[in-house]
């Protein structure tokens, strides 16, 4: 089967993802540039490469209005978006955005004020800033970041089923009052294996659904998409601290760094390796960082899709737990609570045993007030059914 999308199936996935009105004319695909700060590399050229190649399938047929749009990226994933953007041909896309002429720049709040569909296979994730901007603009809008060729295959399947899992996923989540987390290392270098608990408190929150499909406006999420997800509580509420506790591993190469948590946020990382030593530094450098701004429920593992090293497949194929911002989500850490624009981050650590082989999900599951817990994960095989 072919890497690529034909334009019978470029042009249902739109129609699918969408859904649009018979007035709805205008998409957007907009790409992030490599500078003199953040260079290229040959994913993010190929990823170009196939907007482009979208770009002018779509084009060449009557139904949509194609605009063409690329930005200097903005150095983080979920950071703020530059004030505005070029739009181009795109076949007169330069390789970096060093060389985009000043005077041709397009301010977003322009573009996104005619709200248009949007795709956006970006190098960094323009998810955060993508759903704030859509709540004021109305517009609509899917975001691939890291995108590759080899996610194709996640696009072609059946999201009647993959929205169906979703939503079933995402009310369990709007009721569950929390999640609690049984997790075992494996023992490194002759050490035994360690147990520890997490919980994270679900109250006050509702879900949300990323099942690959936006036909309201104001709706932005990712593609390919197949996930259920909530922030856990952080406690803004007077009186009533956040429950959200415990310990977390994180796998970073070879070492596993332990964080804990208090208040819904991460306020130590032990270990002695350097990714502990890194991960402790940026803890005291953005607190921000320790805020834990996301679970989340992939459904795709159980539709054959492997981890291909890419968050935007990755996340999908199991649970996951985000460090960092959440306000995009409904969550209170925004980019006012980072030292720096360039600073924000929403960073996903995905627990699959492909992802993270040192660290098992013993049980993780939900809990509910007057009725029983409902398993997730035993023994890092996914046991709810669907």
């Amino acid at each position: 089967m072919s890497d690529n999308l034909n334009a019978s199936e470029l042009l249902g996935l739109i129609d699918s993802v969408f859904c649009p009105a018979d007035d709805e004319r205008l998409l957007m695909i907009m790409v992030d540039l490599p500078d003199s700060v953040v260079v290229d590399d040959r994913a993010w050229a190929e990823r170009r490469a196939t907007a482009c190649e979208w770009a002018r399938t779509i084009a060449a047929d009557s139904r949509y209005e194609v605009i063409f749009a690329a930005y200097r990226n903005p150095r983080m994933n979920n950071a703020d978006l530059p004030a505005g953007a070029w739009l181009l041909s795109p076949d007169a896309l330069p390789p970096t955005a060093d060389e985009l002429p000043e005077c041709t720049q397009v301010a977003f709040e322009e573009i996104f004020a005619r709200r248009p569909m949007i795709l956006a296979p970006t190098e960094f994730s323009a998810t955060a800033p993508l759903k704030m901007a859509a709540r004021r603009h109305g517009f609509r809008g899917a975001t691939m970041p890291g995108f590759c060729r080899q996610m194709v295959d996640a696009l072609r399947l059946d999201y009647a089923e993959v929205n169906r899992r979703v939503e079933i996923m995402a009310s369990l989540l709007d009721v569950a009052t929390g999640a609690t987390f049984h997790f075992r290392i494996d023992g490194v270098a002759g050490s035994q294996p360690l147990e520890m608990k997490l919980f994270l408190d679900l109250r006050h929150r509702a879900a949300h659904r990323s099942g690959g499909r936006f036909p309201i406006p104001g709706q932005v999420g990712n593609l390919p998409s197949g996930e259920a997800y909530i922030v856990p509580y952080e406690g803004e509420l007077p009186g009533d601290p956040s429950a959200s506790a415990g310990m977390l591993p994180v796998q970073f190469g070879s070492e596993v760094v332990i964080f804990r948590i208090e208040n819904n946020v991460a306020v130590e990382a032990s270990g002695e390796g350097p990714a502990a030593v890194a991960e402790r530094a940026r803890l005291a450098a953005e607190p921000a960082y320790g805020n834990m701004a996301e679970l989340g429920v992939g459904v795709l593992g159980d539709f054959g899709i492997k981890p291909l090293g890419e968050i935007l497949i990755d996340e999908k194929l199991g649970l996951h737990i985000a460090f960092g911002r959440s306000d995009h989500f409904g969550g209170q850490v925004g980019p006012a609570r980072f030292s720096s624009p360039a600073a924000v981050v929403h960073i996903d650590r995905v627990y699959i045993p492909e992802m993270q082989p040192l660290v098992h999900v013993v049980r993780a599951a939900l809990q509910f007030e007057g009725r029983p817990d409902v398993d997730l994960v035993r023994d890092d095989v996914p046991v709810f059914a669907f």
